[in-house]
């Protein structure tokens, strides 16, 4: 017993010494079971009350795995147990220990187990013994060795709290995938009725908490437990490991390393706003690094692929071009000058760093498949600057009025129907085209957040991906699209998968909800954006990658309300890469 209480005091000032150190691993290792083991086991018959917030597991591993939960309480210090099993009914118990938290990580508890068995599905569970509390029974797994015959991941991103139910987690959780891999925006930092929101959000009750934006270290704590309280991510959590990488709104909209969109000068100092927000983020979605602000890592599915996850968010990112800085007082966009920055093969999504350690992974990759997971979409999304004007036309519109004039909309369908007609004729070879119309077809990149906004690194990168089979997964977008990537020199090509969101509007919200309207602009940009094979512009959803030797293919899974709790399903064509 004295062992115990060792382990107890190691643990708390360890705990304490972390709680505001952004460079230092959010998370316990055990290797094996020791001494310092506990004597007393989880007894049947404990009620579940204080694991408000459930448990889950990340990062899983051929021979490791990281376990958390969160225990609410008041006390200086909660000792809680845990159980990893290879059954259900705990009978045949791996691994077991007791650890301390405290408020210094806002009570929660994460371990890393390592030293397991590959390819195995494990049970774990928490509990505190002198409260007589126990958790849920958590699933998860470790990833196989060797030749691997499928796994299926599930990947989901940009989940507005106030903005819908999590109608597309609880789906992912009665689904067959095996892993979830988030991509970012698993919670949102704006004020409650701010992005989002509407007469249709106003009666689910879903009001964000804190209701100011969140900056400080206990604001973004109590916006993780409000999404960590939703019924439907628990089960997720519960039932599936997760892989995750963060985006912007972990922190703040259109974030870079050294600012954000949504970060103003009276809102404090940038880099303290981060550091909170990491914090926070590694204590409820901890990640196997040694240092929590570098998120970049990789995981081996076999000799079947390598899931190479990245931060094209704010490890190295420069600040974003804003097409707004590039026009006179007279409306002329000052072309040279935007190329010229557009251009500069200094600028950076990655961080030379990051970029680097990217192209040996890609490099040394021995497996089949090489799998980017992140956070913004990689395609050359390049569209006719005329709908890029009117699309922006429309949004202010929308957002001043409520809904859009019928001149607007007739403005809109006419522009599209002339550009579709000279594409059209275009592809044909029609020798009666004039300049001018072929001039209207002269198209730039619609979002500069993007790989759009960092076009020469995008290049390197692709470079470095010939001869290998890449598949590039994304998010950030709010909408489905596949997009064949094909370098400058003809080269290299590489297959995006960019799934839809979770609760946060997409596209259909620029056409007041019209579905008609959204289902022609996707025919349109499917025809005037090169490379471009399939996108959905008005449904919430997620994709399946179904991963197995010699192809990838991925399907997105749509549903039809984050409205209701009642919703139907539909499934989309299925893509490959093989």
């Amino acid at each position: 017993m004295d062992n115990i209480y060792q382990r107890r005091s190691f643990i708390k000032k360890s705990l304490a010494g972390m709680g505001g150190v952004i460079l230092a691993p959010n998370f316990i290792s055990c290797n094996k079971n020791s001494d310092t083991a506990p004597a007393v086991s989880i007894p049947n018959n404990l009620n579940t009350s204080n694991f408000d917030h459930g448990v889950a597991s990340f990062d899983p591993s051929q021979d490791q795995v990281i376990i958390w939960t969160r225990y609410t309480s008041n006390a200086a210090s909660v000792a809680l147990v845990w159980e990893l099993a290879t059954d259900i009914d705990f009978s045949n118990i791996i691994r077991s220990e007791e650890v301390v938290t405290d408020a210094s990580r806002d009570y929660t508890v994460a371990i890393e187990i390592l030293s397991l068995e590959p390819n195995q599905k494990l049970y774990y569970r928490f509990a505190n013994i002198d409260d007589k509390t126990v958790s849920v029974i958590g699933e998860t797994l470790t990833l196989p060795i060797g030749n691997v015959d499928q796994i299926k991941l599930g990947v989901a991103s940009c989940a507005n709290y106030a903005a819908g139910l999590f109608n597309v987690y609880k789906q992912m959780a009665n689904s067959n995938i095996d892993i979830v891999v988030h991509l970012g925006d698993y919670i949102y930092e704006y004020a409650d009725g701010q992005y989002g929101t509407n007469s249709l959000t106003a009666s689910l009750g879903r009001n964000h908490k804190p209701e100011n934006e969140i900056l400080s270290v206990a604001d973004y704590r109590t916006r993780y437990k409000q999404y960590r309280s939703d019924e439907d991510l628990q089960l997720l959590h519960q039932k599936k490991p997760f892989i995750c990488v963060w985006d912007d709104h972990e922190i703040a909209n259109d974030a870079y390393k050294s600012g954000a969109q949504n970060h103003q000068s009276d809102e404090g100092d940038f880099d303290t706003r981060k550091q909170y927000a990491l914090q926070v983020y590694s204590e409820y979605l901890p990640f196997k690094n040694s240092d929590n602000s570098i998120i970049y890592r990789s995981f081996k599915i076999g000799n079947l692929a390598d899931l190479i996850m990245l931060d094209t968010r704010v490890v190295g990112r420069d600040k974003q071009l804003n097409y707004s800085d590039y026009f006179d007082a007279t409306g002329t966009i000052d072309n040279a000058a935007f190329q010229t920055d557009w251009l500069n093969p200094e600028r950076t999504i990655l961080g030379a760093t990051q970029r680097n350690w990217l192209l040996n992974e890609i490099s040394g990759s021995t497996a089949e498949f090489q799998i980017l997971g992140q956070q913004v979409l990689m395609g050359k999304m390049f569209v006719p600057l005329e709908i890029l004007v009117t699309f922006n036309v429309m949004v202010a519109e929308l957002t001043q009025t409520g809904s859009l004039s019928d001149a607007t909309l007739t403005t809109y369908q006419q522009l599209v129907a002339d550009l579709v007609l000279i594409k059209l004729r275009s592809l044909s070879n029609d020798p009666t085209l004039s300049e001018a119309e072929l001039a209207r077809l002269s198209a730039v990149p619609y979002n500069l957040d993007a790989w759009d906004g960092y076009p020469i690194e995008r290049e390197v990168v692709l470079e470095a991906c010939q001869g290998k089979k890449v598949a590039v997964l994304s998010g950030d977008t709010h909408n489905a699209w596949q997009n064949s990537i094909t370098s400058n020199s003809g080269s290299s090509t590489v297959s995006e998968f960019a799934t839809s969101s979770v609760a946060s509007p997409g596209f259909e919200s620029a056409f007041g909800g019209d579905v008609s309207l959204s289902s022609g602009f996707e025919q349109a940009l499917t025809l005037l954006i090169d490379g471009l094979n399939y996108m959905d512009a008005s449904k919430r959803g997620f994709m399946e990658i179904t991963i197995t030797p010699g192809n990838i293919a991925s399907q997105w899974v749509f549903i039809d309300t984050v409205f209701s709790k009642t919703f139907n399903t539909s499934l989309s064509q299925t893509l490959t890469l093989s």
